[in-house]
């Protein structure tokens, strides 16, 4: 006995669009297919919609990559509640790298899209919370904080390619093999240049930034904002 045909007043409705479901559903197909595959097209396949429909919430690829990685940092912070303030703003950075690292291409991204939700506004307030518990200067801070993310930024993006490791070996062959006649520094410091674990590096080098950052002082002429530079 053939089933009678069902009248679409019968189905059940499609939840509502909201740009939180649109995130929610992006972040997914991030975790299952890859960050190439978050674009309106897929999205849109995914929450049965058209891509125009999406629009409405969000204006284009780049804003959803951004708001999928502000969704990601929700894991980021609050710091730590244990340690010096120079052991917490590590483990904050140290937890926004890794963040990035698993997600490489979408590292990549963000060095262009910069996020605006409240997860990325809550790791600025947190860094700045954490170097002004460390005596950093305001202006420092601002500045120090952009230098900070940045960093980390690109360290992931580094890795953002079908092979992280890239060109690596051979550049590591290089630079074991240079001639000491013409690369004197290059020979002598060779074994340096490639040693450290990722881990040890990143370490390093965040606590070499807050360092330049505590001493170096912004220009003194840098206009405020809402002024406009000479």
């Amino acid at each position: 006995m053939t089933a009678a045909p069902r009248s679409p007043r019968e189905r059940p409705a499609k939840p509502a669009l909201t740009r939180e479901g649109i995130v929610a559903a992006a972040v997914a197909i991030l975790r299952a297919e890859g960050l190439r595959k978050v674009t309106m097209r897929r999205l849109a396949q995914e929450l049965d919609t058209g891509p125009a429909s999406l629009y409405v919430y969000v204006r284009n690829t780049d804003e959803l990559h951004a708001a999928v990685l502000d969704e990601l940092l929700g894991a980021v912070v609050p710091a730590p509640a244990g340690g010096s303030w120079r052991e917490r703003l590590e483990a904050v950075l140290t937890a926004y790298t890794a963040v990035l690292l698993e997600h490489p291409s979408l590292a990549r991204s963000a060095l262009t899209a910069w996020p605006s939700g409240p997860h990325y506004l809550r790791l600025i307030e947190t860094l700045l919370d954490l170097l002004d518990a460390g005596g950093v200067p305001p202006a420092q801070a601002a500045w120090g904080v952009d230098l900070l993310l940045q960093h980390a930024t690109a360290t992931a993006a580094e890795h953002a390619g079908e092979d992280p490791t890239g060109d690596f070996p051979a550049l590591a062959r290089a630079l074991r093999e240079a001639p000491a006649a013409t690369y004197p520094h290059i020979a002598a410091r060779a074994g340096a240049l490639l040693s450290g674990a990722p881990e040890a590096r990143l370490s390093w080098a965040i606590r070499a930034l807050v360092n330049g950052i505590e001493r170096t002082a912004v220009p003194t002429d840098t206009p405020t904002e809402g002024q406009e530079a000479p």
